[in-house]
């Protein structure tokens, strides 16, 4: 089989009859979108380390995956949450100003060329200031540039309410912009 959704799922079926190549193959295919993902939840220090529990996580569960749906939103739904859970147990409180440092989220995906290296390190700042689930919506749409229905089942909501949730995370972005820009000034 050739092509993209074809080859995805080739390969999902043939992992799910127990073929490890196919299953290290979706795992190649999905490394760097899972390491974005958790690595606007636990910072870039983790971010391995929760996808590679999100990557286990998901092998283990690939009887119950359904192979009429996509791969990708199921599979980023079991990182996201794993990532989540690695929060959760964490013994660390890390302080915001210290997670906006360590969060490095690659915003050269960011289509504007426009957007000076400053105003990347602020961005980037801003969404490390976000909740966990504001960092997770902003990421899934304007980094893996989700669709709201890829969004919702990896969230595991209605597409109604994606929409709502990132409006509430865009404003609650652009509030902390206007905050740290007027105290800047």
């Amino acid at each position: 089989m050739t092509g993209g959704v074809l080859d995805e799922k080739d390969k999902v079926r043939r992992a799910q009859a127990g073929d490890r190549d196919a299953y290290d193959d979706l795992v190649r295919l999905y490394q760097r979108a899972a390491i974005r993902v958790a690595a606007t939840i636990v910072g870039s220090g983790s971010a391995a380390d929760a996808a590679q529990e999100g990557f286990l996580r998901a092998y283990r569960s690939l009887s119950r995956f359904d192979p009429g749906r996509p791969f990708r939103p199921w599979l980023l739904h079991i990182v996201a949450n794993a990532a989540k859970n690695e929060v959760r147990s964490s013994a660390r409180h890390i302080r915001l100003e210290a997670r906006a440092r360590e969060v490095r989220i690659d915003v050269a995906q960011l289509d504007d060329p426009a957007v000076r290296s400053e105003e990347r390190e602020q961005l980037v700042a801003a969404i490390a200031r976000l909740s966990v689930d504001d960092r997770l919506v902003v990421a899934l749409r304007w980094f893996e540039d989700m669709t709201e229905s890829e969004m919702a089942e990896v969230l595991g909501v209605r597409p109604g309410t994606v929409k709502s949730r990132l409006n509430r995370a865009m404003t609650r972005l652009r509030s902390t912009l206007i905050q740290e820009e007027a105290n800047d000034e």
